[in-house]
């Protein structure tokens, strides 16, 4: 069964970073581009960035930028997040997905035709 699954939640002190990973399995991830989004209680649904099939292009949404890494390991069929200096607006579920073949600025997903994970929860507190 193809499906994505993320990892590395848990409880983050503030001012720390943040490192989560995106495994696929039953697919090839190199063929699509990922996006990481995340979700606060009573809170839509947020893009934070994507990277391309081939890790060479990466988009970062503005408010994400200087403190935002998305990578991606072919050999391993995993994308990452790494989030730097985390304060407690940085809590969410933290989701990755396909967001098709490119990274481009109008990133998106949904069930319907992507592959996304259910989400790791982050919860940031001293």
């Amino acid at each position: 069964q193809a499906q994505l699954m993320e990892s590395g939640g848990g409880l983050v002190h503030p001012g720390d970073s943040l490192s989560l990973s995106c495994t696929a399995s039953g697919f090839n991830l190199d063929l699509f581009a990922v996006g990481w989004f995340r979700q606060a209680p009573g809170k839509e649904r947020e893009g934070l960035g994507c990277i391309a099939p081939n890790g060479r292009f990466t988009h970062y949404v503005e408010s994400m930028k200087g403190r935002l890494t998305i990578s991606r390991e072919s050999a391993r069929n995993e994308a990452y997040l790494h989030l730097s200096n985390v304060t407690s607006d940085d809590a969410a579920v933290y989701i990755c997905a396909t967001v098709g073949v490119f990274c481009r600025e109008s990133f998106s997903a949904n069930r319907e035709r992507d592959y996304l994970g259910q989400g790791t929860q982050v919860t940031v507190s001293s």
